[in-house]
């Protein structure tokens, strides 16, 4: 199995409207923490969130998360 980019051991805090995004599993996207489609190829998949309000959110930045696409903390043992 192939091991995904750790692109930062800190999560994503982003603000996000209302509506669909997809979270980069790979970390090989250059629109962290969303997918650009670098993954094609890949063993890896996006991970789609949908946001019914405004809300702040953390995403995983080291891809290493159990709660994918939300930071669980898991960079603080990298």
């Amino acid at each position: 199995m192939a091991e995904p980019v750790c692109v930062q051991k800190l999560p994503y805090v982003v603000e996000l409207e209302p509506g669909k995004y997809w979270w980069c599993s790979c970390g090989k996207s250059a629109k962290q923490p969303f997918c650009d489609g670098s993954h094609q190829g890949s063993e890896f998949n996006p991970v789609e969130i949908e946001v019914s309000e405004k809300t702040k959110i953390g995403f995983c930045g080291c891809k290493k998360t159990n709660n994918a696409p939300r930071c669980d903390g898991t960079h603080t043992q990298l």
